[in-house]
C-alpha cells in the first residue's frame, strides 16, 4: 500500500486528487492540506511515501515547503503538481529535492502513473527539465572522495541508475530483492548527499574521468 499525501490550496482539486488516489488499488490518501503551513504539520505526523505538492500556494509556496519537508524527511518523495509546464519554477522544486512533476492538467491515470514512477524509483519529468539539473551539478565544484565512498556494489546501482532502470530493472539485473535495492539506494543518496535520483545520477557525470 503507498500512501499520499496531497498538499493543494484549491478544495476542489483537493478533494478530486484524494478520491482519485483513495480509488486506486494500492493507494491510500492519509493526509490532504490547503497550505503549507498545515503540510508541515500533517505530513510528517502521517508519514506518507509520497506527497502530490502545489507549487503556487498562499504563503510558502510548495517550494519551500518541499525544501523544509524533505529536509525534515530526507526520503519523502514529493512529485510537484503545476498548471503550467514553468521550466524555471519546476527546476527550482527539483533543486529543493522534488523527484519529478506533473501537469494538473494530466488525465487522472497519468497522475497515479507518476506516484508509481517515484516509487519503482523513476523520476517523472521532461528531458528539457533533466538537462537543467545536470547542468546545475556539472557546473559545481566535483568532489571525487564522495564518489569513492561508495562500495562496489553502490557503484554498480549507480551506473545501473544513469541506464535509466527501475528498482525491480535493477533487481532482476543483479539477481537481489528490489528492497536491498531500495536500500543501497537510499545509501547512495546520503553517501553522494543528494535528495533524488536524477541528482545522483548528475552526480555521477560531474565525477566522471574525462
Amino acid at each position: 500500500m503507498t500512501s499520499v499525501a496531497i498538499v493543494e490550496d484549491s478544495t476542489s482539486m483537493r478533494k478530486s486528487l484524494v478520491e482519485l488516489v483513495n480509488s486506486a488499488r494500492g493507494y491510500r490518501c492519509v493526509c490532504d492540506c490547503a497550505n503549507a503551513r498545515e503540510a508541515l504539520i500533517e505530513v510528517p505526523k502521517h508519514h506518507p511515501d509520497v506527497v502530490l505538492m502545489d507549487i503556487h500556494m498562499p504563503g510558502e509556496s510548495g517550494i519551500v515547503c518541499t525544501a523544509r519537508l524533505t529536509a525534515q524527511m530526507p526520503q519523502l518523495q514529493v512529485i510537484i503538481l503545476t498548471v503550467y509546464n514553468d521550466t524555471r519554477m519546476i527546476f527550482e522544486a527539483l533543486k529543493a529535492g522534488a523527484c519529478g512533476y506533473v501537469l494538473k492538467r494530466s488525465k487522472p491515470e497519468e497522475i497515479l502513473e507518476a506516484i508509481a514512477q517515484v516509487r519503482s524509483g523513476g523520476a517523472p519529468m521532461t528531458g528539457e527539465i533533466a538537462r537543467m539539473v545536470v547542468r546545475s551539478f556539472k557546473a559545481r565544484q566535483p568532489s571525487s572522495s564522495e564518489k569513492e565512498s561508495l562500495s562496489g556494489r553502490e557503484m554498480e546501482i549507480l551506473v545501473l541508475l544513469t541506464e535509466g532502470l527501475s528498482n525491480k530493472e535493477i533487481a532482476s539485473r543483479l539477481e537481489i530483492g528490489t528492497g536491498t535495492v531500495r536500500s543501497h539506494i537510499s545509501h547512495i543518496f546520503e553517501k553522494l548527499h543528494v535528495r533524488c535520483r536524477s541528482e545522483a545520477v548528475a552526480r555521477y557525470f560531474q565525477n566522471r574521468p574525462g
